[in-house]
């Protein structure tokens, strides 16, 4: 009896242990996640965007409630009325005996239990579906209307989705429901099965009937809202999106009488629950599944087969017309000028007079090859970084655009080596230090980019700027910054005095991040960033900040979670601030006859990785957001750019007050917006189909163009040629404008087939220089279509040819001795001198260790003609009879500045070098001296040539044989100091 009394208290012990432990786990898990939620609160406060966070988290929390309340109040409703309504003195067989035996002591469990299950999958739902329910509530109308139904585009954009989810939800409830209380009737006796005869007593029959009867009714809603559907769905063997013949005459017909049948079965049920006969609502299920299958199914297969396909052109061609016209209209293409282009081909002296200010801005220096230049140039310290590829953009520089290729210099920790410890990576090492610009259109003696800012500190023509980068693609996961007033700097500012050997600290005063200004705060952020050294460091003052989610991107992903973001964020001088500038899109898959396409792989191409998007298949865009975030405090800002986009107004309803007016962007700001990448390439992919207007012709596919592939690719992984950014002028402008632009080729299997040129795009990027007002011609997309007869080479064919070329293949060789390394640039077309000019530079990289890429030659060509020289000046002059008349960007070549050692900056605007560990064949003067040696007897052998006079081919040949031999001698010399 002792030890009996004595098991008791050790049992309740070992109880009171357990139950303490899992209080214990239960808190941690509980503190865990309320960390994760303080930070983000802390985060979009800081930001200025907590409205945004809060309105996620109550539509979210708002759409569970619903979602769980109208899944669990109706499942336990039909439940717990099939238990009560039960036949009480009801004989049961055994089987069911058994199972009631089991059950009876989990029944008050299970009838409250599995309605909580239901109701939380269906709330997680309805929670992920809040931004359907935002759109319905506060949808815009468009302003136009589809061509079938006439409603205005808002419904399908916005009512439509919704509408569906909410029938659908509502019908899952119901056959739940049905199902739940089938089973319990069963259970309990109410639905009795006795051979052939099953019996069901009066509560259940109504109960049975009305649930039947309901779900029958949700599918005549379906069905009906169905019947919209068909002008988004894919028609025509996939050409186009919206109702076909077919779907007018046969679909959309049959839908609505299979709606108004569900509704009758649907009432048939409801009587059943009066009159007790359950033949009808049986007959008229059957009746209606047969009506499924024939008006459903067979009688638009009739009508395809042997109305429509015997003369589809014919019946097809007013559906095929609303698919382009509404294509146009969704992808922003209506407005599209369309322009004959007959191409010269011949090229004429003289002929670049009426394009002089497009010649002088002609971009040589390719932002996809330079940024191992920059490095090399201007990197000075291991800890910073370029991206592998950098930017293009403009700037006014005394009066006149420039175009720049410009990166900023971020902070890449990687880079410390031996040096990296907590309190280097988080406090000392914190931010990147400015800008670097060089001129798009100039190149030095040797080949290196001319640099119009560059330097620590920074020097140039941008004038005085905050050049500290805190936020940027490469910043570090979180840095904590700040501290009390006059305190000691300890945040590594930029390495200084001779040869680096000092360096300048600096201490963070911007408003950046979440203040640390109590314990609390930073036990919280110990626990997000798994580091307690957060909390134990006395590094970490009241004043600190923690700066995280720094990426410029993901910021303006998180404070407008419903914009579509551009792949590339850009950075700019802007009113003193250096500041990234990012694009964003709004769009949607619902818009009526409008194609519907893969976004990701509209927008990948060589110099773009195929993106991940949340949803990629879009039938409408448009750029409705412009965004900023200031490189040094992180500060977002958003501007409505598209001020007539029904979505974005309808977003504006859900967040209100986060976006600005284009009236408060500065005109500096308006001076660097430029129309986005993306944005162009998608409406390039659709106008490789729907630049055909005719919807005969359209159907016949007679006239299909593509995006050629990138020629500079590999073979065996080819991608899209990008398009670019060049400043010039089209038919029918006046002055030349900053643009972007792509090439067309025919569709087609066969390389032949898709080798000429067969249409060029281009569109007005620059959105001018006034505060608060775009530009008139902003967004203006030109197409230069060129006559079917011409055979102008596409980008590939252009590339073959000058490979091929035997002169070119010649230089190019001699340009390859001693291991250097031949990197073709990218291949610009530009329409010019009444044809199309090709340019490519070519550059050089040695095989040491420390080299880079130098820009020696220029490649051109118009039509059948193809030179290649130092300069693009000369090669142009060569190309047009000795003179084009005009003068490119580089036809006085600046002088290598010597620079300053590693860490200081440049003296006066237009440098070119200045860095540490520059190509060791740049700097090598005997080396230059033999390859220009090498090139005049080139040169002469060819002009000897073409004269006949084989005596001086033989001397030229010699020269250039000493040269090369001279060349290779002097690769290996050490660099000139």
């Amino acid at each position: 009896m002792s030890s009996t009394a004595a098991a008791r208290p050790a049992g309740r012990r070992r109880a009171a242990i357990w139950i303490t432990l899992g209080v214990i786990v239960a808190v941690v898990i509980l503190f865990f996640v309320f960390a994760g939620l303080y930070a983000d609160i802390l985060w979009y406060d800081q930001l200025g965007y907590l409205n945004v966070l809060t309105t996620q988290w109550l539509a979210g929390l708002a759409m569970f409630f619903i979602g769980f309340l109208g899944m669990a109040l109706p499942l336990w409703l039909c439940i717990q009325l099939a238990y009560r309504l039960r036949p009480v003195y009801a004989k049961l067989n055994s089987q069911l005996d058994r199972y009631q035996q089991v059950i009876e002591p989990l029944r008050r469990l299970a009838m409250y239990g599995i309605p909580i299950v239901f109701g939380i999958f269906a709330g997680v739902s309805a929670a992920s579906r809040w931004q359907t329910a935002a759109l319905w509530l506060n949808g815009t109308s468009y302003g136009k209307s589809d061509p079938l139904f006439h409603l205005d585009i808002g419904f399908y954009l916005f009512d439509l989705p919704f509408l569906r989810s909410l029938v659908g939800f509502a019908s899952a409830v119901v056959l739940i429901s049905l199902l739940a209380t089938l089973a319990t009737c069963y259970l309990y006796g109410s639905i009795r099965v006795s051979g052939r005869e099953v019996r069901i007593s009066r509560a259940a029959r109504v109960q049975i009937s009305v649930v039947a009867g309901l779900y029958l009714l949700l599918q005549g809603v379906s069905i009906w809202l169905d019947r919209y559907a068909t002008v988004t769905d894919s028609n025509v063997n996939d050409m186009i999106n919206g109702a076909s013949y077919t779907d007018v005459n046969a679909t959309i017909p049959g839908r609505a009488i299979l709606a108004g049948a569900a509704i009758f079965v649907a009432i048939l049920f409801f009587l059943t629950a009066f009159i007790g006969r359950w033949r009808f609502p049986i007959v008229g299920t059957a009746l209606l599944v047969v009506a499924a299958l024939v008006v459903g199914a067979i009688v638009p297969w009739v009508v395809q087969r042997f109305q429509v396909d015997p003369s589809q052109k014919t019946l097809e061609s007013p559906y095929v017309q609303k698919g382009i016209d509404y294509t146009r209209e969704a992808y922003g293409l209506s407005d599209i000028e369309t322009i004959p282009y007959n191409a010269k081909t011949t090229a004429e002296q003289g002929a670049l007079r009426q394009d002089a200010q497009t010649t002088a801005q002609i971009r040589i220096l390719d932002p996809a090859v330079v940024s191992p230049s920059f490095r090399q140039l201007q990197q000075f310290r291991q800890y910073y970084a370029f991206p592998e590829k950098l930017n293009v953009d403009r700037y006014n520089l005394d009066g006149t655009q420039q175009d720049a290729v410009v990166a900023v210099r971020e902070l890449q920790q990687s880079g410390l080596s031996g040096a990296r410890n907590w309190f280097n990576d988080t406090i000392v090492y914190t931010h990147g230090y400015g800008l670097v610009a060089a001129y798009g259109n100039k190149r030095s003696t040797d080949g290196q980019p001319v640099f119009l800012e560059s330097g620590i500190p920074t020097s140039g023509t941008l004038g005085s700027y905050q050049p500290r980068i805190y936020f940027g693609e490469q910043s570090p996961t979180y840095s904590i910054v700040g501290g009390p007033k006059g305190s000691k700097p300890v945040e590594l500012d930029y390495p200084g005095g001779s040869e680096g050997a000092q360096q300048t600290y600096t201490t963070f005063n911007g408003n950046g991040g979440p203040k640390l200004d109590n314990i609390f705060k930073r036990l919280v952020y110990a626990l997000k960033f798994q580091d307690e050294q957060i909390v134990l460091s006395d590094a970490v003052n009241n004043n600190s900040q923690i700066l995280y989610d720094r990426d410029p991107i993901k910021r303006v992903e998180k404070v407008a979670p419903y914009l579509t973001l551009d792949s590339q964020a850009y950075p700019a001088v802007v009113d003193g601030r250096v500041k990234w500038i990012v694009d964003g899109y709004t769009t949607s898959d619902q818009f009526p006859y409008s194609h519907v396409g893969s976004l990701s792989d509209a927008t990948a191409d060589k110099d773009t990785p195929k993106p991940a998007y949340a949803f990629d298949d879009i039938n409408y865009i448009r750029n409705s957001v412009k965004a900023t975030v200031d490189a040094y405090d992180g500060s977002v800002t958003l501007y409505a750019w598209d001020t007539t986009d029904p979505v974005l107004k309808t977003w504006q309803k859900i967040f209100p007050s986060t976006v600005k007016p284009v009236s408060d962007m500065s005109a500096q700001l308006m001076s660097h917006v430029r129309y986005p990448s993306d944005l162009f390439k998608v409406q390039r992919s659709v106008l490789g189909q729907y630049h055909v207007t005719d919807a005969g012709s359209f159907y016949s596919r007679e006239d299909a163009w593509t995006t050629p592939n990138d020629p500079t690719s590999p073979s065996s992984n080819p991608a899209l040629q990008p398009p670019y950014y060049l400043t010039l002028k089209m038919p029918g402008q006046k002055e030349p404008t900053f643009s972007l632009y792509s090439t067309f080729i025919p569709q087609g299997t066969s390389e032949s087939s898709r080798s000429v040129l067969k249409g060029y795009l281009s569109v007005d990027a620059d959105a001018g220089d006034q505060k608060g007002k775009v530009a008139s011609g902003y967004g203006k997309l030109r197409l230069l279509q060129l006559p079917s007869g011409d055979s102008i080479p596409g980008p590939g064919q252009m590339q073959n040819q000058f490979d091929s070329d035997p002169t070119v293949s010649q230089q190019l060789n001699l340009l390859r001795q001693g291991k250097s390394e031949v990197i073709n640039g990218n291949l610009l077309t530009l329409p010019v001198g009444g044809g199309l000019l090709y340019v490519q530079p070519v550059y050089v990289r040695s095989s040491g260790e420390t080299s880079y890429p130098l820009l020696q030659k220029v490649l051109v060509a118009f039509g059948d003609k193809i030179e290649f020289e130092d300069t693009l000046d000369q090669a142009l002059d060569a190309l047009f009879g000795g003179d084009s008349g005009a003068s490119a960007g580089d036809n006085n070549v600046p002088s290598t500045g010597t620079g300053s050692g590693g860490t200081g900056g440049q003296s006066g605007g237009e440098t070119s070098g200045g860095g540490t560990g520059g190509s060791s064949s740049a700097n090598n003067a005997a080396l230059q001296d033999a390859l220009q040696r090498a090139r005049q007897a080139l040169s002469d052998s060819q002009a000897a040539l073409k004269s006949g006079d084989w005596t001086a081919y033989g001397a030229a040949q010699q020269r250039l044989q000493q040269a090369i031999s001279d060349a290779v001698a002097a690769e290996g010399q050490p660099a000139a100091k």
